[in-house]
């Protein structure tokens, strides 16, 4: 790695440190450290994406750009050494487009000097969480650039996963599973003569690995069911299940679970129409009745059998007052980085359509915000006070500003306890049929659970392989 493109990427581990509480890799040995690799991605997540992948591997990795950002001189020079690509596009500038091959040239180039590139061959950033059918121009570059090297380039494709737990909120978390290598070599067979059908086999090799490693339902329909046995049942498959067999990340072991809830719901609506049609109305009655109450699922699965809830309150309120003085200190050094990444939020991230530009746009605003504001604070207290008080609050700032938004959680989180109880003690027949309702789905879960075979449980048999 260059010095520019080394520092730029200890920034963005920064960056996506403070937003994210935990950015997980999964199979990251998976990355070859050499030769030409080619990283392919769902792309849920704006320009985040292809940080989150720049920071989540040990090599340097090129991504492509519009040529729009390339025409401000002191803008082409950074770019160009974070590894950059400008590639003009139809919408850029018509006139220039002559050729696919003339745009994959650039790339090429790169490749064939055993560097990395990343795409994201869906074409576009999107805020559905599933794949969107995958284009051609990811197989189209790595066959012509292989053929051209009679197979003896060595290019191979990574194929990523990109999964993201709340990806507009702040403090979320994000996995990065990575696939198997495709040797692109293997799909060159008959290339150029079948070069259709060798482009053809290659995009769907591609798809099919992508979904593998991130939570697909092509049955939207679907979701909802998903998602409520997610809620209901996921604390009960982390303690048994037939999926994860050796030890995995919190989050890497969430996605499988998912994805073999994703695989029984397919199943048991594919073989047990009835009892899954069944299952729906029943859930259909429960969120109802979540929604007369007012109650989350996470709320409801926190009502207490008994009252140690008092027990638990009382300690996190006495905790709460010896951390005030610490949230008070992070709130007011925020407070003026809030009047300016909120504005940025709200002007740039339209959150009714879609939500895939906030976490760039607070990442970006963050980080200008935190150097500017953060060093004139710091600056100021020098000037003042002088070392070594400038350093130790140089130091407390980053500490105090998490506490702070730490604090606020708890707040919230000892607010919803209480709505609980309240609930609770003034509708206690209502409470008590919400529980049982539960119980009730619960059981349902359990007792389809073992009718599922174990082969129809992972995406890899379901497609195939």
């Amino acid at each position: 790695m260059s010095m520019p493109y080394g520092f730029g990427r200890w920034v963005l581990r920064v960056a996506l440190g403070f937003y994210f509480s935990r950015l997980e890799r999964f199979h990251p040995e998976r990355v070859p450290r050499t030769g030409p690799v080619l990283f392919t991605s769902n792309h849920p997540n704006s320009v985040t994406d292809a940080f989150i992948i720049g920071a989540s591997v040990p090599r340097k990795v090129n991504f492509v750009a519009t040529v729009q950002l390339f025409r401000w001189a002191p803008v082409r020079w950074l770019l160009t050494r974070f590894g950059v690509i400008p590639i003009n596009r139809v919408k850029d500038d018509p006139h220039a487009m002559r050729t696919v091959l003339t745009t994959f040239e650039a790339c090429f180039r790169v490749l064939e000097q055993g560097e990395a590139i990343g795409i994201f061959p869906e074409g576009i950033t999107h805020d559905d969480p599933q794949l969107k059918t995958v284009k051609t121009g990811a197989a189209r570059m790595a066959l012509e650039l292989e053929h051209r090297h009679g197979g003896s380039l060595g290019l191979q494709i990574v194929p990523v996963g990109l999964t993201f737990s709340a990806k507009e909120r702040y403090r979320s978390e994000v996995l990065v599973s990575f696939g198997e290598p495709i040797r692109v070599a293997d799909f060159l067979v008959g290339y150029p003569e079948r070069k259709h059908v060798c482009l053809h086999t290659l995009t769907t090799e591609i798809e099919r690995r992508i979904e593998s490693l991130m939570l697909h339902l092509p049955k939207l329909e679907r979701a909802r069911v998903v998602d409520a046995v997610k809620r209901l049942y996921l604390d009960q498959l982390r303690v048994g299940n037939r999926v994860i067999h050796e030890p995995v990340p919190p989050q890497a072991g969430e996605l499988m679970l998912t994805q073999a809830i994703a695989s029984a719901v397919d199943f048991t609506c594919a073989q047990y129409p009835e009892r899954a049609a069944a299952f729906a109305q029943k859930l259909d009655r429960h969120e109802r009745w979540l929604q007369r109450l007012n109650l989350s699922e996470e709320e409801l699965a926190q009502f207490p059998g008994r009252v140690p809830w008092i027990w638990h309150s009382l300690v996190w309120a006495v905790l709460g007052l010896a951390l005030l003085p610490v949230a008070l200190f992070g709130w007011v050094h925020r407070l003026l980085k809030y009047l300016i990444i909120n504005p940025a939020v709200r002007g740039y991230a339209d959150l009714s359509k879609n939500k895939t530009r906030v976490s760039t746009t607070v990442i970006l605003a963050g980080a200008i915000s935190f150097g500017v504001i953060y060093g004139a604070y710091i600056a100021l207290v020098h000037a003042v006070f002088g070392y070594p008080v400038s350093l130790w609050y140089a130091l407390a700032l980053p500490v105090a500003s998490l506490v702070a938004h730490y604090y606020l959680r708890g707040l919230l989180r000892f607010a919803l306890d209480m709505r609980s109880a309240y609930v609770r003690l003034r509708a206690p027949v209502a409470a008590r049929r919400l529980l049982a309702q539960r119980r009730e789905l619960i059981a349902e879960i359990e007792a389809a659970r073992w009718q599922v075979p174990a082969e129809a449980l992972t995406p890899e048999q379901k497609g195939g392989s």
